[in-house]
């Protein structure tokens, strides 16, 4: 058509980004002084947001808000909290106010600001598919070819899970991803939640505590042994150093899957504080207000079947006890899929998936820069944010070092060093390569 830009003619630039999360925000934080390089991030959605349909009121962030966009790697940066704090007259009210956290909705609001401040951005974009042409790869849209790239950084984010054995629908079943969104008559009704990482907790806990939310009967169900809480402790979070990041890389795959179910519950827990925020609500519930909501809580419980629709009756919840290996038929009026996320390949890399192999469990095979591994065009790279925990460990898909991982990316794409990424400090002397063995002087004498 007259006037439309062919793949060929479309802009190129040195990175484009694909969706725009924390991640990808933070990588054109990082690369937006870098007046060498050229960048554009395209979005669907027609402003940021963050877990929007799941920002339960009071709901607090899990790591250090020094964990944002660019503070780990550039604390001088623009784009820091801290700088947010100031720009909105909150620096000395916050340091008294977050010594009890800082709610999550606050840090949705100092992303929106700091995505406000790049035009690199471009929001209301949706991509339809990437596709190699001559040295480059060309992004494309519903209105034509958008632009072309040698680096791809895919930031599309992760897809809410809903176990295949959940084959109802209907206003009943909701997943936690979209809560706030669509958020069920729970008031008086029978309500069951899946799910026990901090999700399903923060869903108890604001049931609970709303009148006009509170079940007449409440169910929390988990497969795990326990309600467990998030393992913060200091030796533990070294997992979530650069240092250790390098060092997990390094070893084979079986090594890598058994320390991952390992420390899951360096990120799947409940924080200690929303556990015993919920242990006293049951307790006024039960001394205060007994008969006003029955509940129990149901560990080890696997989940069979979610079955049923609300416009025929009540669902129903079948679980199989793990202890017992009894089973049991719930009946709900809703229930809350607490259930978490998975990657997914994006639906934009179909003509790509020819030349993308995947590793045994149908995950990208992600080299140590970020980089998948891939047939396409010589020289063109694309790279990942969040897809990685199999190679890079536990905290890839966490806030932690989001700024180290986009500090890496931005190096390899610059071809140099714009960031320091390698001299970091750690308590934990992770295994390195053995250095060739000298002996003492005195070991000297002795073996003469």
């Amino acid at each position: 058509m007259k006037g439309q830009l062919t793949d060929h003619h479309c802009e190129h630039r040195d990175l484009v980004g694909i969706g725009i999360g924390p991640a990808n925000l933070g990588l054109s934080a990082l690369l937006d002084p870098e007046l060498g390089l050229t960048t554009r991030f395209f979005e669907r959605r027609s402003r940021f947001t963050w877990h929007d349909g799941a920002m339960l009121p009071e709901a607090g962030l899990q790591v250090s808000p020094l964990k944002d966009l660019v503070t780990l790697v550039d604390p001088t940066s623009r784009f820091s909290f801290l700088n947010f704090l100031a720009e909105h007259g909150r620096l000395y009210r916050h340091l008294i106010a977050s010594r009890s956290g800082t709610p999550r909705e606050e840090f949705e609001q100092y992303y929106r600001w700091a995505a406000g401040l790049m035009p690199q951005l471009t929001f209301g974009s949706e991509i339809t598919e990437v596709r190699p042409d001559g040295d480059a790869l060309v992004v494309r849209g519903v209105t034509g070819p958008l632009a072309r790239t040698r680096n791809l950084v895919l930031g599309s984010g992760r897809a809410p899970y809903v176990p295949g054995c959940v084959t109802a629908r209907g206003e009943g079943v909701v997943h936690s991803a979209e809560i706030m969104r669509r958020p069920p008559d729970t008031l008086g009704r029978r309500v069951v939640v899946i799910g026990g990482g901090q999700s399903g907790a923060e869903i108890v806990h604001w049931l609970l505590g709303d009148k006009d939310m509170l079940p007449s009967s409440l169910v929390w169900s988990t497969r795990r042994d326990g309600f467990l809480p998030l393992d913060d402790s200091a030796f533990s979070n070294e997992w979530y150093f650069p240092g250790y990041v390098r060092h997990f890389t390094r070893l084979s795959a079986e090594r890598r899957a058994e320390l991952l179910r390992r420390q899951r519950m360096t990120s799947d827990g409940v924080s200690g504080e929303l556990l015993d925020a919920i242990h006293a609500q049951l307790y006024r519930l039960d001394a205060l207000r007994p008969g006003s909501c029955a509940y129990r809580l149901s560990p080890g419980q696997e989940l069979l079947a979610v079955d049923g629709a609300p416009d025929d009756g009540p669902l129903s919840v079948v679980t199989r006890d793990m202890d017992t290996d009894s089973v049991r038929r719930e009946r709900a009026d809703v229930v809350i899929l607490a259930t978490g996320y998975r990657n997914r390949i994006p639906a934009y890399l179909g003509p790509l998936r020819d030349l993308i192999p995947l590793d045994d469990t149908g995950a990208f095979r992600v080299r140590p820069d970020y980089a998948i591994e891939f047939d396409g065009p010589p020289g063109c790279r694309i790279f990942v944010q969040g897809a990685a925990g199999s190679t890079h460990g536990v905290a890839d898909a966490n806030l932690s070092l989001m700024a180290w991982r986009n500090a890496v990316i931005a190096n390899a794409v610059a071809g140099r060093e714009l960031y320091r990424t390698e001299q970091d400090t750690t308590t934990v002397a992770w295994s390195r390569e053995p250095a060739p063995y000298t002996p003492t002087p005195q070991e000297r004498i002795t073996h003469a």
